[in-house]
């Protein structure tokens, strides 16, 4: 069946996007490993892994598999006095992997949630512990963490995508962004702005929201390791609880299993999603420590006050289980070696005149350009070069599915050479929407 592309852009509104003069669309029939198949037959080699979440690819068979025996004994249920099977293998597999003092799991739908749930928990425990003044939260300039309004607050009041909707959000505070490369010698003055906010807010302070290592949609910035164990000591020094959203980042995708591996700390509470389910159905959650846990679970209203209608999907949690047994193989150390060996072809592109910078970590390619990037006009570039990569304001980026073969990949970074040296930038302003 052929896909209506009339009723599409009349009636379908794609995000970031208008509904007066829309992107145009590209209509796939089917994908399978890291190729999109379209409607004509063309096909598309996958750079961005549907948004960072298909690290396997996609049609995969034990995937596949996970859900089709899943469908046969049930697609849904309430998690409200209910429990499955799923659900509860799903949370072993989960304990086996995160940082250790994380001990209890809250299943949520989508990372924006997922969020949310995080910041109600530390709001709540701050609450219940009797730190009544403690109602105020901490993020990053350049930060990302979600589309709904309590995760907009937290993103960049000035620059972030959502700036036009500051009147009608929370008041949090923020930090500058860090400054010191991931690779670069680390001073201790670079942690000086943090240092400084933790010493004038402390005793308002909440909790503290931060995308380890790689700030996301914010702008794909990589920063320095010690930047995370210095934000862990002053959550330490300051009864401050330390919220990691590993929505982007976890599962391998910076070359360790969770980002804030890299500076060898555990958070109070980690939001993961994305890749958590292969790609396969939206699924999410949110991790605390025992101490976070009991601090709700001691205070006056006891339980915690969230419940999403489709938490603990059975079906979402069946496949993410599937693709955490593969997590578990190891398999993905190899593949995200090898990618990232093969994206550093990448930071030959910073030779040319429209190109501001080019970063790599793990299996993430990222090339800033020197401008705002058309989007239409870049994208049908590449489609027409025989990949599918999604540029949002001055930024490219690679972050294909890890079972991505070597071949395939040279591909996408040949295209993305080639694209850089088009006339893809204009001057209008961009939609910042990834």
């Amino acid at each position: 069946m052929s896909i209506d592309l009339q009723f599409d852009r009349q009636h379908l509104w794609h995000p970031y996007t208008s509904m007066a003069s829309p992107l145009p669309v590209y209509p796939v029939r089917s994908a399978d490993g890291c190729t999109l198949i379209l409607d004509d037959g063309r096909e598309l080699i996958d750079g961005t892994s549907s948004w960072w979440a298909a690290i396997h690819g996609y049609n995969h068979p034990e995937l596949n598999a996970a859900v089709t025996q899943q469908l046969q004994q049930m697609s849904h249920v309430m998690f409200g006095g209910i429990t499955h099977a799923p659900a509860v293998e799903l949370g072993k597999l989960l304990l086996e992997l995160v940082p250790a003092n994380l001990r209890h799991i809250f299943y949520a739908d989508s990372g924006s949630i997922a969020v949310e749930v995080a910041l109600k928990m530390a709001l709540q425990y701050q609450l219940a512990i009797g730190n009544l003044q403690k109602s105020r939260v901490l993020s990053l300039r350049k930060a990302y963490h979600g589309d709904t309004f309590a995760t907009m607050a937290l993103c960049d009041p000035v620059d972030g995508m959502h700036a036009m909707f500051q009147a009608q959000l929370t008041s949090h505070l923020f930090a500058p962004a860090p400054t010191r490369a991931f690779d670069d010698d680390w001073q201790n003055s670079d942690g000086d702005a943090l240092r400084e906010m933790f010493a004038q807010h402390h005793q308002q302070l909440a909790a503290f929201v931060i995308e380890p290592v790689l700030q996301g949609a914010g702008g794909m910035r990589l920063y320095h390791p010690q930047y995370l164990r210095l934000a862990r000591q002053l959550c330490d020094q300051y009864q401050v609880l330390l919220i990691c959203d590993e929505i982007a980042t976890g599962f391998g995708r910076t070359g360790k299993l969770f980002a804030v591996d890299h500076a060898g700390i555990q958070p109070d509470i980690m939001c993961l999603g994305k890749a958590l389910s292969g790609g396969y159905i939206t699924l999410a959650a949110t991790l605390c420590s025992v101490t976070v846990a009991d601090g709700i679970s001691s205070g006056a209203v006891g339980a915690l006050m969230h419940g999403p209608t489709y938490m603990a999907n059975p079906l979402a949690c069946a496949v993410a289980c599937a693709s955490l047994k593969i997590i578990q193989t190891k398999a993905w150390q190899t593949q995200v070696t090898q990618i990232e060996q093969q994206l550093k072809q990448l930071k030959l592109l910073a030779q040319y005149p429209a190109v501001k910078a080019v970063r790599v970590l793990g299996a993430v390619g990222i090339v800033e350009m020197k401008g705002n990037i058309d989007v239409a006009k870049a994208q049908a570039l590449m489609v027409a070069q025989g990949v599918w990569i999604r540029p949002f304001g001055k930024l490219f980026y690679l972050m294909p599915p890890y079972t991505i073969q070597a071949a395939e990949l040279d591909q996408l970074i040949a295209a993305l050479q080639f694209i850089v040296q088009q006339d893809v930038l204009h001057q209008a302003q961009a939609l910042p929407g990834a």
